[in-house]
């Protein structure tokens, strides 16, 4: 099974440049790696703490820490690497980091060569990124390495009767950081013992957005104290719903503010141009093409990136996108409103839906008839939507601490060093 995956993934450095002709998204996957090792030879000789996330969702679960690293022991610098163009696009310009970039494709001879010029005193896996051949190059280095917000599965490899090569690459890591008992029991039948059940470190995350000021101006005016919807991270399945209901079933006075995961100006155009109600988009404001007072809108469509925390702020109920067909997003930061949020009914793999699902303060549905139903039961029971928005808020609350238990065992086990004392470079 080694030999097999060394080749598939061979295979696919050959072929990925091809089908990247036709491709945008692969374009950008294969085009910014072949910046990573120019990026990463700007941290030669300093003492480096690499994060790796998938996308921008595990970025999320590291950030805590990074903050943390930053804010105590500033004498390392800070390496985030991506896989998807999705993280990194967005986060590329991370002011907490020193250099972003993409992982290399999992060759032997790209892990070797990306160790051996990082030398990274630590290394943070998060969530689920397992590359065999760069952990057993960190392995064989002696790096200390960790996963952190951890969730295992029964189909994962690991646990296969084949699954060999895999399992051997869990070898690098010092400590497991898990979510989960399953997590750990899964790990327990494969011989690994060394697991923590720490938590998820978004919850921390999230839970400092409250302490941040989160007015916008134009929100607030477009809001003008009233019912508002607000539809985070959208996707064309759960924007048709959505639709549907806006022109069919939304009142005078309700308020909708739509922020697609797709913000290309044919896709916002289409969107708008479906919409029977009065609609304004972030970018005629910022170009000061409003005809009319915001207030005097109905939907909002907000064209741009960035600001999307700061606007649930302002949500009486949200509906997150991406549970219909594609993944899930993040749930959590409307949820720390204490609001009550709507997903589809694709969210097994996530687990803090599965909970939330379960005690009521998220509710799933699957078609139209589900979401219409919905939204007008929420909009009209002020006291259902009080009480879901409170098991939310309580959820967030009774979740906290996954950093500080994490930051603990990296002080107790002197994987971090205080600034006051010399560091000694990796030989």
């Amino acid at each position: 099974m080694n030999l097999l995956y060394n080749i598939l993934v061979f295979k696919a450095q050959i072929l990925l440049p091809v089908i990247a002709i036709f491709n945008k998204k692969i374009k950008l996957f294969v085009d910014g790696r072949k910046e990573s090792f120019t990026k990463i030879s700007k941290l030669k000789g300093d003492n480096v703490i690499w994060f790796h996330a998938a996308s921008l969702g595990e970025f999320e679960q590291a950030r805590p820490i990074i903050e943390e690293i930053k804010n105590n022991y500033n004498q390392y610098k800070i390496l985030v690497t991506f896989f998807s163009p999705s993280g990194y696009e967005v986060r590329k310009n991370y002011k907490l980091a020193d250099v972003v970039c993409y992982l290399p494709l999992d060759t032997k001879s790209n892990a070797k060569k990306f160790v051996q010029q990082v030398n990274p005193k630590l290394a943070i896996f998060i969530k689920y990124e397992f590359w065999p051949n760069l952990l057993n190059e960190l392995n064989t280095k002696q790096v200390p390495t960790i996963l952190v917000s951890g969730i295992l599965r029964d189909k994962q490899l690991f646990f296969k009767w084949y699954g060999g090569f895999m399992r051997k690459s869990l070898q690098a890591f010092h400590h497991f950081f898990l979510q989960d008992e399953n997590s750990k029991k899964l790990l327990n039948t494969i011989s690994f013992t060394n697991a923590t059940i720490a938590g998820d470190t978004r919850f921390d995350r999230v839970s400092k957005i409250l302490e941040q000021n989160n007015t916008l101006d134009f929100i607030d005016k477009f809001k003008n104290n009233q019912y508002t919807i607000v539809a985070g991270s959208t996707w064309p399945e759960g924007e048709e719903l959505l639709i549907n209901y806006i022109n069919n079933n939304a009142s005078v006075g309700e308020k909708v503010i739509i922020a697609p995961h797709n913000i290309k100006v044919d896709a916002i155009l289409d969107l708008q141009q479906s919409i029977n109600k009065k609609v304004i988009k972030y970018s005629d404001v910022i170009a000061n093409k409003t005809e009319q007072p915001l207030k005097d809108y109905q939907v909002f469509i907000i064209d741009t990136i960035g600001i999307l925390t700061k606007i649930y702020a302002a949500a009486d109920v949200a509906y997150v996108g991406g549970g219909l067909k594609t993944g899930l997003h993040n749930i959590l930061e409307p949820a720390t409103f204490g609001i009550p949020v709507i997903i589809g009914n694709q969210y097994d793999k996530f687990k803090e839906a599965v909970d939330l699902v379960k005690i009521g303060g998220c509710i799933s549905i699957k078609n139209q008839e589900e979401f219409t139903a919905t939204f007008i039961n929420l909009k009209n029971d002020e006291n259902f939507r009080g009480l879901t928005g409170v098991i939310n808020k309580k959820y967030i609350e009774d979740n906290l601490g996954a950093t500080k238990r994490i930051m603990s065992y990296l002080i107790n086990n002197k994987l971090l060093v205080s600034s006051n004392k010399k560091l000694k470079k990796n030989i």
